[in-house]
Parts: structure tokens; sequence; C-alpha cells
């Protein structure tokens, strides 16, 4: 008997050498482990990158962007493409991503360029208005939208008139006089029809073929609200005494109610133009996104477009007091306290918010009513407290509507105990420089017994999350 085989024997039983089958079959085990583990590591690498790739397939890699040396033309080439910035104090506080989509930046101050270029684009392309033709653009409104529109009617040769409320800030009457338009107190679309009556020549005479018609110069609109009118055709005479017509089909005058409430341009300004901005700029990150609603084209078509690339996109509107959208929201009825009978007042959306904020249906809230998930009631006192706040913590001077798409943020954030990793997107609408008559005037809001409180805001990011 060999050395070995003497040692051997002497071993226990358990420290035996396997033999060639026990060892083979434990390495047979070891390779099924190890190709086992290979596999399923492959498949979820594979299930991750079809995943990546359906990600892909839907965003629109960001061009880069040398602004210094881009040319654009005119002030139209200026509107859009505003940046996102984060809210350092708010984001900070709640733990979450907090941006705004700086709208003020835009050349005529305000997200409502975005509104007053595609509309006006529209009817240019259907042949409603031409450039240079003495035609005049009418729209009712608070102030921004007919600030835009006077901007661009400018660069395009036409003439404006806005009719305004009595009771909007200075600031946007003095901006709209200073860009020529004609701001009266009055309804647009009225102003819009008698563009295209006859005058008073062609009333008398008895033998005009359109006598009989009321409006005989009026045109169909894409909106059934919206107006479209040609002005009379005036008659001169050369040196022979014949009649020579002033006007043609494709320079005669124009009279265009613009209707940003009910005209689809408003909606289709922020599916093709806001909200492809926002999924380019968070890399479609994004969880939220929250807005006003006044004629309701931002929410609609900004959500609508987020929706169509992520059907999990959190979609809220801030209202402020007196507006009946966040009861119609919350419990499908558009109804505000302030409307019962004996308390309804002078204005039926009685805030010192501005732009946001209404007691009617328009088609563009119909558009947005299927893809809004919540509504925050934003006080007077919440708006302006936040917009102190902002001043104070980020340098971020804000107008009203601004400070109540920012306060709703925070509410929502605060109903969803979010703390991290969330992004919310929201719309700045314009700068305090409009609002300091109203809202940024401190007598004003005492004599409307409407608190300047920084403590508001203060105390809401401290509170515990409601859920």
């Amino acid at each position: 008997m060999s050395w070995s085989s003497k040692f051997a024997d002497l071993l226990p039983s358990w420290l035996h050498w396997p033999t060639r089958a026990t060892a083979r079959h434990v390495l047979i085990g070891i390779l099924l482990g190890f190709s086992l583990s290979i596999s399923s590591t492959s498949f979820a690498q594979y299930l991750q990158q079809r995943k990546l790739k359906r990600q892909i397939s839907k965003f629109t890699a960001r061009p880069i962007e040398l602004r210094s040396d881009e040319v654009v033309r005119g002030v139209a080439g200026l509107i859009g493409n505003t940046p996102l910035v984060r809210i350092n104090s708010l984001s900070d506080a709640l733990g979450v991503e907090i941006l705004g989509k700086a709208e003020f930046l835009n050349p005529g101050g305000s997200v409502k360029d975005r509104v007053a270029l595609q509309m006006i684009d529209d009817a240019e392309r259907r042949g409603l208005l031409r450039p240079h033709t003495g035609s005049r653009i009418f729209e009712g409104t608070v102030g921004s939208t007919g600030i835009s529109i006077a901007t661009i009617a400018r660069a395009r040769g036409y003439d404006t008139t806005i009719i305004m409320p009595d009771d909007v800030a200075a600031e946007k009457v003095k901006a709209l006089e200073a860009l020529g338009a004609e701001v009266e107190r009055n309804l647009a679309r009225q102003r819009a029809a008698k563009f295209g009556e006859p005058d008073s020549i062609d009333k008398s005479d008895l033998t005009c073929k359109t006598h009989q018609h009321l409006h005989p110069y009026t045109f169909e609109s894409p909106s059934q609200s919206m107006l479209v009118t040609s002005a009379p055709q005036h008659l001169e005479f050369d040196s022979d005494g014949s009649e020579v017509g002033s006007g043609s089909e494709q320079g005669e005058q124009r009279g265009f109610f613009a209707d940003q409430f009910e005209n689809k341009s408003n909606f289709d300004a922020h599916f093709a133009g806001t909200g492809p901005e926002i999924w380019r700029q968070t890399s479609g990150r994004v969880d939220t996104f929250v807005a006003g609603a006044g004629t309701g084209g931002t929410v609609a078509g900004t959500g609508q477009y987020l929706k169509s690339m992520n059907e999990d996109i959190y979609v809220a509107i801030a209202d402020p007091e007196g507006s009946g959208l966040y009861n119609k929201v919350k419990y499908g009825v558009m109804f505000d306290r302030k409307e019962s009978e004996g308390t309804k007042r002078r204005h039926q959306v009685d805030t010192v918010v501005e732009g946001i904020g209404i007691n009617r249906l328009t088609q563009n809230i119909e558009l947005a009513l299927p893809i809004l998930d919540d509504a925050f009631r934003i006080t007077d006192a919440e708006a302006v407290a936040m917009s102190r706040y902002l001043v104070k913590h980020d340098g971020l001077f804000l107008g009203s509507s601004s400070a109540c798409n920012l306060m709703a943020c925070v509410k929502l954030v605060k109903q969803k105990g979010w703390t991290e990793g969330k992004t919310i997107v929201t719309i700045l609408c314009d700068s305090g420089t409009r609002h300091y008559s109203k809202f940024w005037n401190d007598d004003y809001l005492r004599k409307a017994e409407i608190p300047i409180d920084i403590q508001i805001i203060e105390d809401l990011l401290a509170s515990p999350a409601q859920s």
C-alpha cells in the first residue's frame, strides 16, 4: 500500500475527495447556475433596452442652440423657446424640482405672444387677413393678449382695437397705447361687425345690390364666434369721370375679431410650441404640469401634448377667487359661491389676480377638461404672499397669475406628500411690471383689505404633508 493510500485511510470519511461522478455533478450545477444568472441578467437588460427605445422613439433630441450667433426674422422670431428656470427656494424647501417656463421673456412680455402669433398666422394662411392692407384686428382682453396682438400687428401692418374691462392695471393700457392700439371699453365682436357695415352713402343708395343685407361684408371664420368683415369699397373717379374701385380682393381692408376664448389657434399654439418645448427641456422627465386658465388654451394645449407623450403626467389648474373652474374640475359644476343670489358682484371674477379665472366654458377650456386631474383654489392673500416670497428669496419679480401657479404647485406637492424625485413644471405668465397699480401696489391692497403676509408661504412650506 502506498503512503498516499495509508494517509487517506487515516482521514475521517467527510474529508475524503469526492468521486468523479460527484465532482461532475457539482461542476454541472455550477455551470447551470452561472448560465441561468447570465441569461436572466441579459433578459433584464433586454427589457430595459426595449423600454429605453420606446422612450427615445417619443423624444426629439434637443438641438444645440447658439443664440449669440443666431439671427431671427423680426419680432415673431423672438417668440417661444423660453427657458425653464428652477425656483430654488421652493425646490429646496420641498425636496422636489419646481420649474417655471419663463414666458415673461417673450418680446411682448407674456405667454400670450404665442397665441397672438398663431391666431394671426392662421388667419393669414386662411386668407382672412392680408398684411399691409389697412386691416384692423379686434380683441377683448384684460391686457396681455391685446399687447401681444398689438406687437405683432405693428410688424405685419395691421391696426388694432382692444376692448378691455374698466378695472385692469393702468400699465397695460399705457403699453397698448404706446404700441399704437386703440383702447376702448366695449364689445370687441360688435366693434368688428361695425367695421363691415355700409357707410352713409351706401345706405342712401337704393341701387346698392347689397343694401338689403345687414352685414354684407361678413366672412365665415374657423370659430362660431370669430368674425371677419370687409370694409365697403369706396369709389373714386379718374379724369374722364369713370368709376374706379379703391380696393381689390387681394388688398381690401378687413376687420378681424381674433376671439382668443373660442379660437382653436389658442390651443394649437401651445400644443405645437409650449408642450414640445417643455418635453425637450426636461428630457421627458416631467411628472406634473400646473397652469391657470383664463381662455383655457395654455393648459389645454400644453397638457394635451404632455399627456400624449406620457399619459401618467398629472395636470392641474390654479384657479383664483371668484372663478368657477375649480368647482367644474372638482365637482363637475361651473359655479362659484360669489355667483349665488344676492352676492353676485359687478365683475364675475372678483379678484386682484388678472389673466386667469372665468365663469363660462369656452371651446378651449372644453378641450382641457378631459385631461385635467385636479384643481387648486388660490386666494388673493396667497397669491400676494407668494409674489413677495419669490422676490425676497429668488429675486423673481412676477405677476399675479404666475404667483397663483406657483402657489398651486406647493399645494399639490403637500397634498401628494412628495419629498423627492418629482418634477413639477408651471407657467410664469408675465412679470410684475404690468401690475404696479394693483397687485404690486401695497396701498391698493390695503384698501381692498388683502393682507400682505409672506408668513403664509413660510407656514405652508413648513407644514407636514397632507397624504
